[in-house]
């Protein structure tokens, strides 16, 4: 067993806002007894701590009692800060609110207070349905049940007994069907998180092994708007992974009018909107629906600027990921590197500020881009420095696609660096990696191919020889559609073709935009 001290209680303290620290002192003053509070004095002395360091905090309390007890001292004021901060937030969310309407039904029942604590079931019973929460519902019916009971089921007939039963099973039904189409959501997404877009027959059938789940052969079988919005989600994600980018766009516009048409049941997830729609936007620029792109980020940026993220940092990490993530995706497919590199110290901001609560392919991404975005502005060293993020990180290479490009790239920003003598050693790693996790498909074969003769060679006929051969493999491969996912990581083509010219990358890039 590790004798290294938690630092749990260190992290809980460090992630309270200026107005949480406040409330804690408030409510530390009221529920703690004797003249001397220790939890405050404890409180702070963490909170001013960088880092945790126990050893420290032992030495500056060395005098005082409940150090002896140290482990309890901190579990007590643990659960005294989660408690305070259930009070601070209850009534931040409408499932906060319905949480505390049970509680508070609950001790009217215990009290006697029948006549109350019924109308306060009603009302909840009423937010409950209009927001879809059908968990409490569940709770909401087991409440009313006992004010029946205790009433000897007065008033009520067979009928509404059977009323009674016949909406429990409605909503668990709906709870059914919400956690199966989540099931298939998820299952779906962990393969495309691993693997990335289908690349042969196999991946294609594997997919196909999910999404023809009988659940999904109608909209109709998802049974509320929640339900209806994985439905879409699934699809859109599974014509995005079988590169049919116009049906995944059909399914994605479907999502954001049914968000749109139920503004009350997605406002509290707002992250939900800017997903789907930093997805159409996405979609859209590459299907060229330039006006529809342009309608969507309109859409999107008025809608961060709505949306209060003090009190809710997961929100704001999923804003901050969706927002910069798809407006650097355009700068750089527009080629318009300056513009792209200006936005990169926001970014990094942003991942030192919530790099370590994004998910590991997320940051891949990121570091994806920016690098891309440093190749695009003749910046290869910085662009190298990105790159070898996603190298480094072990936890990354579970997710193959990403991984398995960075490598690709990597071996380009070495050529551009004209590291003559890496080159066969990155070759040599790249080539072991791919063959290990089975990833050398038409492309990377190419590609590999092309690396294994252009570093044979000095010659600059024999080199403009083999960018001009790349090409036009690549631009054959580009008609593959199990080899086109390769195309949207990074513009390959367009690279062979400028070093075929002896002309920059942008220069190209440029010129097929205008």
């Amino acid at each position: 067993m590790s004798n290294k001290a938690s630092d749990s209680l260190h992290k809980l303290i460090k992630s309270l806002s200026r107005s949480e620290k406040r409330y804690f002192n408030l409510y530390s003053s009221r529920h703690t007894l004797g003249e001397k509070n220790n939890n405050l004095v404890l409180f702070e002395a963490i909170d001013k701590q960088d880092e945790y360091d126990e050893e420290a905090l032992l030495k500056q309390f060395r005098k005082e009692s409940f150090i002896n007890k140290f482990s309890i001292t901190k579990s007590r004021l643990y659960d005294l800060v989660l408690d305070s901060l259930t009070a601070f937030h209850a009534n931040s969310s409408i499932d906060a609110q319905l949480k505390r309407d049970l509680h508070c039904a609950e001790i009217l029942y215990k009290k006697t207070l029948y006549d109350q604590c019924a109308k306060l079931l009603q009302s909840a019973k009423k937010v409950a349905h209009k927001y879809e929460r059908h968990s409490s519902l569940l709770e909401i019916n087991l409440w009313e049940k006992r004010l029946m009971e205790q009433n000897n089921y007065e008033g009520k007939s067979d009928d509404a007994i059977l009323k009674v039963l016949q909406e429990d099973d409605l909503i668990s039904e709906k709870i059914k069907n919400f956690n199966d189409f989540w099931n298939i959501k998820s299952r779906f997404f962990i393969i495309l998180n691993k693997q990335g877009k289908v690349r042969n027959s196999a991946e294609l059938e594997r997919f196909k092994k999910i999404i023809d789940n009988t659940l999904l052969n109608s909209e109709e079988k998802a049974l509320s708007i929640e339900t209806k919005y994985l439905y879409f989600h699934i699809y859109s994600a599974y014509y995005f992974g079988i590169g049919d980018y116009e049906k995944s766009y059909v399914n994605l516009l479907k999502n954001v009018e049914l968000i749109e048409t139920h503004p009350d049941i997605f406002k509290e997830e707002p992250n939900i909107y800017f997903s789907v729609l930093t997805n159409a936007i996405y979609i859209g620029h590459q299907l060229k629906k330039h006006d529809e792109v342009f309608a969507n980020l309109k859409k999107m940026r008025t809608s961060i600027k709505e949306v209060d993220t003090s009190k809710n940092e997961d929100l704001a990490v999923r804003m901050f990921s969706s927002a910069n993530s798809i407006e650097l995706t355009i700068y750089l497919q527009m080629a318009e590197f300056d513009k792209a590199v200006a936005l990169v110290p926001t970014i990094e901001e942003g991942l030192q500020k919530y790099g370590d609560k994004m998910s590991k392919v997320k940051l891949a991404y990121f570091y994806f881009s920016v690098a891309a975005v440093y190749f695009g502005a003749e910046k290869y060293s910085l662009a190298l420095r990105w790159i070898n993020k996603i190298i480094n990180s072990p936890d990354v290479e579970e997710s193959e696609d990403i991984y398995c490009f960075a490598q690709i790239i990597s071996l380009i920003i070495h050529i551009e660096l004209k590291h003559d003598d890496f080159i066969p050693h990155a070759f040599k790693t790249t080539y072991k990696y791919l063959n290990t996790r089975n990833r050398v498909y038409k492309f990377e074969t190419v590609f590999l191919d092309f690396i294994g003769k252009i570093m044979k060679t000095t010659k600059r006929e024999e080199q403009i020889a083999y960018y001009k051969a790349l090409k036009e493999e690549l631009i054959k491969l580009k008609g593959d559609s199990f080899e086109r996912a390769a195309f949207e990581y990074f513009d390959f083509i367009s690279w062979a073709e400028s070093k075929a010219q002896r002309t920059s990358f942008r220069t190209i890039i440029e010129e097929q935009l205008s």
